[in-house]
């Protein structure tokens, strides 16, 4: 059974291998440095059965030895194979008829080293475990841990991992084994893990399989996921959906971010619509929280096991000192946390308690005298806590001390009576200094490396928060179904594999997109009689497969007036074709309306080859790559999505009203947005890339100035 095609593996399924009852160390060994002997140490504090299995001993550390998987007195649930990779093979095909749980398998040397001999050896061990009924971890990778029951299946020499003392604890899966076991060692400042699951070549189970079976594990209460890629990405995000059901908060740091794939692209919108940004778009519609650094993984998934759901988005700060507060307030309007205000009771109570050269607001600064009135301090954090309009209070720790870490219990049990999270970002160079371990110990205090990371998960839980609210969005077509075949038949009738712009806009027609009216001549005759019929001012471009950037060709000229004016931009653009080399196919010229100002959009879409069609909004224009003010969503989407894409751009505002110009008409715009989604959705076969730039928006006149589709 292919990898791609198997569905995911759901938690009773995997319970054998990550659960097991017992344990058979396949080249267990005495010999200090091996593996099987680490594993046996790692073991000591497993509550189950283990078996050393090596014909060489007879015992190992007491525990008596066995010389293969056949002569073990059960029928084990987990074989951890420690052996060269050359054994490995027939070992797994005994486990296999034995009816062992699961397998795990440390040797590398597999589909890694990309020699094909190795790939097809590493085939042939998914092949076996699948065929078998045997879940397979690995090959090349350092083994898992399971805290509830105490089995440490690796040969690193791990901290220990303490076992949950409540059912808010992390699961955290790897693809690289070195990276999950070093974020374990979180456990060292009071970090509560429950797994800590690592695939490496993932040539049967991998990253998705072991995020649905946390999915469904009582233990495990937030998921952190270290992760490079997949063949088959929508397997993830099929395991994504089993958490977002089980209302179990998904957190994931993407590695190998680069665009390199979009290098090669035709349009605006493939260059800026590359691998990750895909990612970004598609684990975004799946609620997952994608951190943007290695090092905020695992504190916004503590985050997350400690924290209720927000009551309210409002957050407020306080802290003792006036810097703190500024930089805290620069990362809450950096990451759109709303910083509402004290209401009047509660501002009376901050004045009464706060010295007049503090800040009886929000932030709030009680400046440095809560030394010699700790009391007064208490009272702010707690009229804080009480108040409807915060969901979340951020304390910064801005400097390490013994006398600080005083406050931690009352402001853990505080935060705790009034079903809220005290937010932490540790603003001292003292990283373990006091204050640290007690603020990561606490059942309602989340602590954070930086105000960065504070605030970005403070945005996350609101953004989870409005996102469960809202629900899923049912996408109702707004192209006649018709516009499927209509559309293909134009885009088949196209001469090159870049259509020109006015096939593009032939092909976006039935699905009722706006363009702007327009005429093709052949001669200066042509043109001015073009123009004359539209109106001036108008538009002169050289309509051509071969120029799909006219503005980077120097092929087009605008506000014209007259019919001087057209004539001399018609042999102007005739002289620059003939000096462009190698000479391209000239269809004629487009004559166009002038549309009038307004600000420019890109809408486009793309093809990605792991997640499909996808749609791209962003702000247009000549300078469209150059802001890279972008975002994206899986297609087709909605009016909701559409407009949620619009908002999260940087230049939104400018779509409001800006210097005179109306704002515009956000509902006409999320419409387009949506037909061209279901253009890029029904064309996918056909079509590469959709660019739709600029789309200039004026109030509710909205119309498609150039156009651009890549075949596929």
């Amino acid at each position: 059974m292919s990898l791609l095609s198997r569905p995911l593996r759901r938690h009773a399924e995997l319970e054998r291998l990550f659960h097991p009852k017992s344990i058979a160390v396949i080249g267990a060994s005495q010999r200090p440095g091996a593996f099987g002997a680490a594993v046996l140490r790692n073991l000591g504090q497993y509550d189950g059965r283990v078996y050393p299995v090596n014909a060489r001993y007879d015992e190992i550390g007491g525990l008596k030895c066995y010389p293969d998987i056949a002569t073990v007195p059960e029928k084990v649930d987990c074989a951890l194979i420690a052996t060269a990779r050359e054994q490995v093979e027939p070992i797994v095909k005994v486990c296999a008829a034995a009816g062992v749980g699961g397998a795990i398998v440390f040797a590398s040397g597999y589909a890694e080293v990309g020699l094909p001999e190795r790939i097809a050896e590493q085939a042939r061990l998914a092949r076996i475990a699948q065929e078998g009924g045997m879940p397979l971890v690995g090959p090349n990778t350092v083994g898992i841990v399971n805290a509830l029951c105490g089995a440490a299946i690796t040969f690193m020499d791990i901290t220990p991992v303490p076992r949950p003392e409540n059912h808010r604890a992390i699961g955290l899966v790897s693809q690289s084994g070195a990276l999950g076991m070093a974020l374990a060692q979180a456990v060292t400042r009071g970090v509560r893990f429950s797994h800590v699951l690592t695939s490496g070549n993932s040539c049967d189970i991998d990253m998705a399989d072991c995020v649905a079976y946390l999915a469904d594990d009582p233990a495990c209460a937030v998921i952190a996921c270290v992760f490079e890629g997949m063949a088959d990405p929508g397997r993830l995000l099929e395991a994504a959906e089993l958490a977002w059901r089980a209302d179990k908060p998904l957190v994931v740091y993407k590695m190998a971010t680069g665009e390199d794939g979009a290098a090669a692209a035709m349009s605006h919108t493939g260059s800026l619509a590359g691998s990750y940004a895909a990612y970004r778009a598609a684990f975004r519609c799946a609620g997952v929280v994608l951190v943007e650094d290695y090092e905020s993984l695992i504190p916004t998934a503590s985050f997350f096991a400690k924290a209720p759901p927000p009551k309210a988005p409002g957050v407020a700060i306080i802290v003792a000192s006036g810097g703190a507060a500024i930089m805290a307030a620069d990362r809450a309007g950096q990451y759109g946390v709303p910083l509402p205000q004290p209401n009047h009771e509660l501002h009376g109570l901050l004045a009464a308690r706060i010295p007049e050269f503090g800040a009886a607001r929000n932030p709030c600064d009680v400046t440095a005298q809560v030394i010699n009135d700790p009391q007064s301090l208490v009272e702010c954090v707690e009229a804080f806590l009480r108040a409807p309009e915060y969901g979340a209070l951020a304390i910064p720790a801005v400097y390490s001390s013994e006398a600080s870490t005083r406050f931690i219990p009352v402001y853990d049990e505080l935060a705790g009576r009034y079903g809220k999270i005290i937010a932490s970002a540790w603003a001292s160079e003292w990283r373990d200094g006091p204050g640290a371990r007690e603020r990561e110990m606490a059942q309602k205090i989340a602590l954070f490396p930086s105000m960065a990371s504070c605030f970005a998960a403070l945005a996350a839980a609101n953004w989870r928060v409005a996102l469960r609210a809202a629900g899923r969005e049912e996408v109702r077509r707004r192209a006649p179904v018709s516009a499927t075949e209509d559309a293909a038949r134009a885009i088949a009738a196209a001469s090159g594999r870049t259509l020109s712009e006015r096939e593009a806009k032939a092909a976006l027609a039935p699905y009722g997109i706006p363009v702007v009216e327009e005429r093709l001549a052949q001669s200066r005759d042509e043109a001015v009689a073009a123009a004359a019929a539209i109106g001036y001012p108008v538009v002169l471009k050289a309509e051509s497969p071969d120029l799909p950037h006219k503005s980077e060709a120097g092929v087009i000229r605008l506000n014209l007036r007259d019919a001087a004016a057209v004539v001399a931009a018609y042999d102007a653009i005739h002289a620059r074709i003939a000096a462009l080399a190698p000479s391209p196919r000239l269809d004629g010229m487009l004559v166009q309306k002038m549309a009038p100002p307004g600000i420019e959009i890109v809408v486009g879409g793309r093809v990605d080859a792991q997640f499909g069609p996808l749609v791209v909004v962003g702000l247009g224009g000549v300078l469209v790559e150059v802001l890279n003010d972008t975002a994206l969503a899986p297609a087709p989407v909605g009016p909701r999505e559409a407009e949620a894409l619009l908002r999260e751009l940087r230049a939104f505002r400018l779509l409001q009203g800006y210097r005179g110009l109306p704002a515009v008409d956000l509902q006409a715009l999320a419409d387009i947005i949506c037909r061209a989604s279901e253009f890029i959705a029904d064309q996918q076969g056909l079509v590469a890339e959709l660019d739709i730039n600029p789309l200039i928006c004026a109030g509710s006149d909205l119309v498609a100035v150039d156009a651009l589709i890549v075949r596929a």
